[in-house]
């Protein structure tokens, strides 16, 4: 692979400075628990940064950093043995304007979608990555992120419009 000579950890560290919030958000949707979140994205970046002359230049370094991220994320859940996701945490959840109440309501909804589709979202809203940072992230391609983020849209609308008969 055609691996740069140069040290990224420079740019390991400015990635992590500018993003950490956006990080820890997606960790903490992932394991529904806000210090394993941090653990885990610290980890995520030790991790990066011990093996930083792996990382491709041809790539994108923040999606690398994504899918490091998330691995931990997942791989920390398995070892936890967490409950599977039944809802987000509110501290994990952005904010919205329509109230707790109906924020709840669709956060019960999207932890019943399939972990793909979940994690698509997730690094969607949460962190705003497109597509292709998404892909390299989870590991799939681009035209997957989008059958997944489409599948869980839809899931998404019929279980609304069942809860407004």
């Amino acid at each position: 692979m055609g691996v740069s000579d140069r040290d990224p950890s420079p740019d390991i560290e400015a990635v992590y400075r500018r993003r950490y919030g956006r990080f820890l958000r997606v960790a903490a949707a992932i394991l529904r628990d806000e210090q394993l979140a941090e653990e885990a994205v610290h980890d995520a970046f030790v991790r990066a940064l011990r093996h930083r002359h792996g990382f491709d230049r041809r790539g994108s370094l923040e999606a690398w950093l994504w899918r490091i991220v998330v691995n931990e994320a997942r791989r920390r859940r398995t070892i936890e043995r967490a409950a599977p996701v039944t809802a987000l945490d509110e501290a994990a959840a952005p904010a919205t304007a329509n109230g707790h109440r109906e924020t709840g309501a669709v956060e019960a909804m999207v932890a019943l979608l399939p972990e793909r589709q979940r994690l698509a979202l997730f690094l969607r809203y949460y962190a705003d990555l497109d597509y292709d940072a998404i892909a390299t992230a989870l590991g799939i391609k681009p035209g997957t992120v989008a059958a997944a983020l489409h599948a869980a849209h839809a899931a998404l609308r019929r279980q609304l419009l069942e809860v407004e008969r």
